[in-house]
């Protein structure tokens, strides 16, 4: 077996782990000055917005056009007086774009084009693209992200229960805030393709999240019948159960996601990849962390102000106290059941498993022969 899927059997088990609920006022601190910087710079930056969304005009030349991008950049704003946005296309061709013009402007730039590309304007492809069409995929976007976050709402209080909801909620919102907060401090343009990494980067935010709320629901049945462990406890297993899942499948999803923002976008100058790689990769490195940092560590603290769980917490301190046992306190297995253990039983300690223990030559005689 390799290393990794050793540590990942050894977190399952609860041989080794660390204490991710313990520390979770780091993690809030540090989610908070990120969400914080993120809407800072939203507020003071704003958005990149993309053609679609301003509206303008799209001028595309003919293959293998000789001109280069910054002189075709230098043309198109010395014509329109606007910012210009120009790519070039795998055939030679470039895609020149200019918001905030109206048709008789296009016009006017097209000709312009013609004679410093030194092109025929008849070959010039010019589209017009209204800001309403923008609006209408602004709107259609927020619409569809209010009512996915309402169903989600719904079927976590469902299958779970509302704290576990409200924490799925928090983490969401503090995932879609931060990839947001980055398209405005990088500066990248803000076209339908964002919009759909915006939405996609929601399901495996999500996912992460239920897998974790699914083993802590699975371990925390009848917590209440024990003395062991607290809440806390329990719920720090569980990340650390499927801590090394998580990693996994995130890395897995980043890879073809890095390919396409630094190899595509930056290396080989695909630049409308840029538009939806960015919130990808922003989007599931976020995710991954909040599912592991936020949500949970979140849950464990809504589900300690039950009374019945506060008393347990007390109960199981007091009880640590008494016992003189140190050191962080290792949770049971999924598949144990607290039915099976003593009410006194002492709460067990990290360290190595199944010594074997100590034994005499016949219990209370000296060794030697028997007479």
């Amino acid at each position: 077996m390799s290393k990794l899927g050793t540590l990942g059997a050894r977190l399952h088990r609860g041989e080794v782990g660390y204490d991710f609920v313990k520390n979770r006022k780091i993690w809030y601190g540090l989610s908070i000055l990120i969400t914080i910087t993120a809407i800072v710079g939203l507020a003071v930056r704003g958005l990149n917005m993309g053609i679609e969304f301003q509206g303008g005009a799209v001028f595309n030349t003919p293959k293998n056009t000789s001109a280069s991008v910054s002189q075709a950049e230098r043309y198109a704003e010395e014509a329109s007086g606007h910012d210009a946005i120009v790519q070039k296309l795998g055939d030679g061709s470039l895609r020149i774009q200019v918001a905030g013009i109206d048709t008789g402007a296009a016009d006017k730039i097209k000709d312009k084009l013609s004679d410093d590309l030194k092109i025929d304007s008849e070959q010039i492809n010019a589209e017009l693209v209204g800001p309403s069409w923008g609006d209408q995929i602004a709107s259609k976007a927020w619409q569809g992200l209010g009512i996915f976050l309402v169903l989600v709402v719904i079927y976590l209080a469902i299958a779970f229960e509302w704290r576990m909801a409200l924490a799925a909620f928090v983490a969401l919102i503090h995932d879609i805030t931060i990839t947001v907060g980055i398209y405005a401090l990088v500066g990248f343009e803000v076209t339908p393709g964002t919009v759909i990494g915006l939405l996609t980067i929601l399901g495996y935010s999500l996912y992460d999240t239920v897998v974790v709320f699914d083993s802590l629901k699975e371990q925390t049945k009848d917590i209440t019948k024990q003395t062991r462990w607290t809440y806390s406890d329990v719920a720090n297993r569980s990340i650390n159960s499927t801590l090394v899942r998580s990693v996994n499948t995130t890395v897995v999803a980043l890879l073809p996601v890095a390919g396409l923002l630094f190899i595509g976008g930056g290396v080989l100058g695909a630049g409308m990849l840029n538009d939806i790689s960015l919130s990808l990769f922003v989007g599931l490195a976020a995710g991954a962390y909040s599912s592991i940092f936020i949500a949970t560590p979140l849950v464990a603290d809504l589900k300690e102000r039950e009374p019945q769980l506060k008393a347990l917490r007390k109960r199981v301190l007091a009880k640590r106290a008494q016992s003189g046992t140190q050191g962080e306190t290792e949770p049971h297995d999924a598949d144990e059941s607290y039915d099976d253990e003593p009410e006194d039983a002492a709460p067990a300690v990290v360290g190595p498993r199944n010594q074997p223990a100590s034994r005499t030559r016949g219990r209370g005689r000296p060794s030697g022969k028997r007479r």
